[in-house]
C-alpha cells in the first residue's frame, strides 16, 4: 500500500513515522486520535513553551486545546481522509519564525507548490485493523522545502527542534492508545 503522503510530499527532506498497536477497534482509535487535545499533555505544553521562549515568540499565552478541528482553524489544511482509516493535513510556513503562521494550500496543488522560502509540511493519524480488536496507530510526518535557501534555514532549525517534535509524537501516540483502549473497555 502506498503512503498516504505520497502524493503531497513524494521526496521529502525530512521523514518521521512512528507505530504502535492499540487494543480497541480502527474506528474508536481513528476516533480519539482526531479529538485527543495534544496540549492536555503537561510535557507537550512544555515544550510547546520552551519552543516559543526560544524563538523569542510572541504568543506565549494561555494554553489552548489542540486537536485536529483546532490546528485545521490554526491554518492547517485538510489533504486527505478516509473516515475510520486516515487523516492527512498540510501547511506551507517557516518554522524556523517565533511565531509561526501556518497557510493552508489546496489538497490538489499542495505538491505542485513551489513559492519560495517556504516548507511544505504534511503529517498523518492513520489506523490499520489488525483483527476485531487490534489495531496499529501511527502518525507520519513529512518536510520538504520549496527552494535551498529554506532549505538550509529549515535543516539548521531542524537540527534542534527535530528532539521537541520527535518527543511530542513519542508523548501522544501512547497518550492516544491509553484513551482508546479506556474508551473500548468502558463502552463494551
Amino acid at each position: 500500500m502506498a503512503a498516504v503522503l505520497d502524493p503531497f510530499i513524494p521526496v521529502p527532506d525530512i521523514r518521521e513515522r512512528h507505530t504502535l498497536p492499540v487494543h480497541a477497534p480502527a474506528d474508536v482509535v481513528a476516533d480519539v486520535a482526531r479529538h485527543f487535545d495534544i496540549t492536555s499533555l503537561p510535557l507537550v505544553r512544555s515544550a510547546f513553551w520552551l519552543r516559543g521562549k526560544l524563538m523569542g515568540a510572541r504568543g506565549l499565552a494561555a494554553r489552548r486545546p489542540m486537536d485536529v478541528a483546532s490546528l485545521l482553524q490554526m491554518g492547517w489544511g485538510l489533504l486527505a481522509e478516509e473516515p475510520g482509516r486516515f487523516f492527512a493535513a498540510g501547511a506551507v510556513c517557516q518554522p524556523w519564525r517565533g511565531d509561526v503562521v501556518f497557510t493552508p494550500v489546496e489538497a490538489s496543488q499542495f505538491a505542485s507548490f513551489a513559492e519560495p522560502e517556504f516548507v511544505k509540511i504534511a503529517w498523518t493519524f492513520e489506523t490499520e485493523p489488525l483483527g476485531p480488536t487490534l489495531t496499529s496507530l501511527a502518525s507520519e510526518t513529512r518536510a520538504v522545502a520549496t527552494d535551498a535557501a529554506a532549505r538550509i534555514e529549515f535543516l539548521r532549525y531542524w537540527r534542534w527542534a527535530r528532539f521537541g517534535i520527535v518527543g511530542i509524537r513519542r508523548l501522544l501516540l501512547p497518550a492516544i492508545r491509553r484513551s482508546a483502549q479506556q474508551r473500548w473497555l468502558a463502552g463494551r
